[in-house]
């Protein structure tokens, strides 16, 4: 199963998309609430899969995937949103996301995009 990189600036949300995680047998290998925190950890642990918010302060979500695709072409990054960013979510995806959840997060759907993603 894969290392995780869970990135959110909520904690709560960062313990929700965890558990559905670890559940499913992946690791989380580190936790995130900021996109320079983000592209920090990814290039300490090059984790196999990065769930990443869009909204968070420092350095939001979209900047962060541009900094670590930059670095590392082939990450593995699904962006979370909340309902109403779609605009937001097609920038993601240029800039180098593989897919998006939207929050609050449906477990079968969180599963469903990391399984698709990780291939």
């Amino acid at each position: 199963m894969a290392n995780v990189l869970v990135v959110d600036d909520a904690k709560f949300m960062r313990l929700t998309i965890g558990n559905i995680l670890t559940k499913s047998n992946h690791t989380v290998i580190g936790e995130a609430e900021n996109g320079k925190d983000a592209v920090s950890l990814y290039r300490d642990h090059q984790p196999d899969l990065v769930t990443m918010d869009i909204t968070m302060p420092e350095m939001n979500g979209i900047e962060a995937v541009r900094e670590i695709v930059k670095d590392f072409p082939k990450a593995k990054i699904i962006m979370c949103s909340a309902m109403g960013q779609q605009r937001l979510i097609v920038e993601a995806i240029e800039a180098g996301a593989k897919d998006f959840i939207v929050k609050p997060f449906d477990e079968s759907r969180v599963l469903e995009a990391v399984k698709r993603v990780l291939g």
